[in-house]
């Protein structure tokens, strides 16, 4: 028996950082099954991510973080290191549209997400059904300017009492206070209709109609204080021609924003994101 573990890390760029990392490994007995780098040069710094596999089965990550410590120091690493086996615990936020939460639902269900879906969350109780049919709790939470406040504290108290690992915004139609963006800073992706930066803002739809767009997309990125500038993780596609009209080319954008959310959501929940100011590192 073999635990999974990934360690991600980033630092300076400097002769013998993989060096160090694998005799680290090497000298607890690990076998490197997936390794992946990327050097920045503009920036003079290096983003790794490895999977690895210890012996035993009762492998103790706490002992290891502790032991990898001094070695991160040393190269002045950001890093973290995670049981593999132990999927991310995911919020999800909602509305009324129900496509991306439907998605997320199905790949949970089927095995094809990388996380454990734990509490659907909305500012309308439309869904409920849907979710309920899933087996996942739902939590009710109205918002309107006078009680926004009250809003987000009692999604805040949700992440602590769950244990949450990521919140995932599914076509979740408030804007966050900047409060709230910081505390879930880096644990929060947004879905943007849009192929960010063009059309941002209202209707990008029809906007796009406007200007004879010959491709419709979706962004999915991560939540700032900054409305729909945060760190973009995954982008998706899909061509379309004159024939179509606004309300077609809303029904071709769902479908690429149900891609780019999936994606996003399994590649950070497997560790493969890593952000550096406002753009990422992804080893997908």
């Amino acid at each position: 028996m073999k635990t999974e573990f990934v360690l991600t890390l980033s630092c300076p760029e400097r002769p013998g950082i993989l060096h160090a990392v694998t005799s680290f490994l090497l000298g607890h007995g690990c076998d490197i099954t997936e390794h992946q780098q990327f050097d920045d040069a503009d920036h003079g710094i290096v983003f790794l991510r490895t999977s690895f596999a210890a012996p035993g089965a009762e492998v103790a990550l706490d002992r290891l973080r502790d032991t990898f410590a001094p070695v991160a120091a040393e190269f002045g690493m950001e890093w973290q290191l995670r049981n593999a086996a132990l999927k991310p615990r995911v919020l999800v936020m909602v509305s009324r549209f129900d496509h991306c939460l439907a998605d997320l639902l199905y790949r949970w269900r089927s095995g094809a997400l990388d996380a454990e879906i734990v509490l659907v969350a909305s500012n309308h109780p439309d869904l409920e059904p849907l979710v309920a049919a899933e087996g996942v709790p739902f939590e009710h939470i109205p918002v309107t300017a006078g009680t926004k406040p009250q809003a987000e504290a009692r999604l805040l108290a949700l992440v602590e009492e769950h244990h949450i690992d990521l919140v995932v915004l599914a076509r979740y139609m408030q804007v966050l206070s900047d409060e709230l963006c910081k505390r879930l800073e880096g644990r929060a992706i947004n879905i943007h209709h849009s192929f960010l930066p063009s059309f941002a803002g209202a209707k990008p739809y029809h906007q796009a109609h406007r200007r004879g767009v010959k491709l419709v997309g979706a962004t999915a990125h991560y939540v700032t204080a900054d409305l729909d500038e945060g760190p973009i993780i995954e982008q998706e596609i899909i061509r379309v021609d004159h024939r179509a009209g606004p309300d077609q080319l809303v029904t071709v954008g769902r479908d690429a924003e149900r891609l780019a959310l999936a994606r996003a959501v399994n590649w950070h929940c497997q560790g493969r994101v890593l952000i550096h100011g406002n753009r990422t590192v992804v080893f997908s």
